[in-house]
C-alpha cells in the first residue's frame, strides 16, 4: 500500500533535503507503522518526530488526510490506500 509523507522545509534536511516521501507498506498500514519505516530510513528524522519513548512530540502535528492524528486514533490511526501524511512542525516566536 502506497503513502506519501509530505515534509516541510524544517524537516527536509533529516531526510536527505526530499519534500516528500513515498513509502510502500503492508496493509493494514497505521501512522505508527509509517513513522516506524522513517525511523529505519532516516533516523535523524525519527527523532524530531518521535520521543525517547516512541510517542509522538508534543509540538508536532501529523494530518492523515487533512485531519489531525490526534483527534483520530494518534499512531493507531488506519490508513488508506494512497494516504497522504503532512508533518507539521509547531512554530513559536516573539
Amino acid at each position: 500500500m502506497k503513502v506519501t509523507v509530505l515534509l516541510p522545509g524544517v524537516l527536509r534536511p533529516a531526510a536527505a533535503n526530499r519534500s516528500s516521501l513515498e513509502l510502500d507498506l503492508p496493509e493494514p498500514a497505521t501512522l505508527g507503522a509509517v513513522l516506524d519505516e522513517l525511523s529505519t530510513r532516516y533516523p535523524l528524522l525519527d527523532r524530531r518526530l518521535r520521543d525517547e519513548r516512541s510517542t509522538l512530540r508534543r509540538y508536532v502535528n501529523f494530518y492523515v488526510d487533512g485531519e489531525e492524528c490526534r483527534r483520530l486514533d494518534g499512531p493507531g490511526t488506519v490508513l488508506r490506500p494512497n494516504a497522504e501524511i503532512r508533518i507539521l512542525p509547531s512554530v513559536a516566536g516573539g
